[in-house]
């Protein structure tokens, strides 16, 4: 099994463990026909601090819990494929700071469901790639910009008990963690010289490796140089032809 099949397979599991839960939690509540609203975030109010933690697992239908757990297995299962060395702190940073944030600022009413982690990591996902901007972090974005763009409805007061609050507040969070882990580079994402290995081979190339890496200053200043070894060899040549006229001459 390669390193690839592996580190998808612990993705997987992760996410498919944390959307279990969720569906426990939710099964739990049908069997014994009880509500957890009062595990959510209520802002401002002390006994609202565990919601923080709780909020996420509790859901109101069967259709908040799957309008959540689809994404949520995705975006978990991309960010901890692709950005395994980032993953485990991003996902608790946003699990933390957009719980936090809605404590701080939402409205006053009991907030629940894993919409706010969501958009986080939707926004996570396509931060990372405006500020990484290398191919990878780029097709994601792309991607999630593809599948998810009908959330950006999500982040405004349009409909009646969704916590939009939750959802613009995550998506913030997303953009502030992509940022603050914008510097610390997955492995596949390291620079290399891919010609490292082939610096002592005697070689004859028409252009250099690098001239389409180069700028036209870097170029015009490479000419210049080719130009004025040449103008030196030629010198140089001059000088043994004369020396040598010098001698048929005597």
């Amino acid at each position: 099994m390669d390193t690839s099949t592996q580190i998808f397979k612990t993705a997987l599991k992760y996410s498919l463990s944390l959307v279990g839960i969720i569906f426990a939690v939710h099964l739990y509540t049908l069997y014994f026909n009880i509500s957890l609203t009062h595990w959510g975030i209520f802002p401002r109010e002390t006994s609202g601090l565990m919601g923080i933690l709780t909020a996420p697992f509790v859901h109101g239908s069967w259709h908040h819990l799957f309008s959540n757990a689809a994404p949520l297995l995705v975006t978990t299962t991309i960010i901890y494929f692709f950005y395994p060395r980032v993953a485990v702190a991003s996902f608790v940073f946003i699990y933390l700071l957009t719980g936090i944030t809605v404590w701080l600022f939402g409205r006053s009413s009991f907030h629940i469901g894993a919409s706010g982690i969501v958009y986080g990591l939707v926004s996570f996902i396509f931060w990372t790639g405006i500020f990484r901007r290398n191919m990878k972090s780029i097709i994601l974005a792309l991607v999630v910009t593809i599948l998810y763009s009908g959330y950006l409805g999500g982040i405004v007061p349009f409909k009646e008990g969704v916590s939009w609050e939750s959802h613009l507040l995550g998506g913030i969070m997303g953009i502030f963690v992509a940022f603050l882990f914008k510097g610390i580079i997955e492995q596949d994402e390291e620079d290399y010289d891919p010609w490292a290995d082939e610096k002592d081979q005697e070689a004859t190339y028409f252009f250099p490796r690098d001239v389409f890496a180069m700028t036209r200053q870097e170029r015009w200043e490479v000419e210049q140089e080719q130009l004025r070894l040449q103008q030196i060899r030629q010198a140089e040549e001059q000088q043994q032809l004369d020396r040598l006229n010098d001698l048929d001459i005597n």
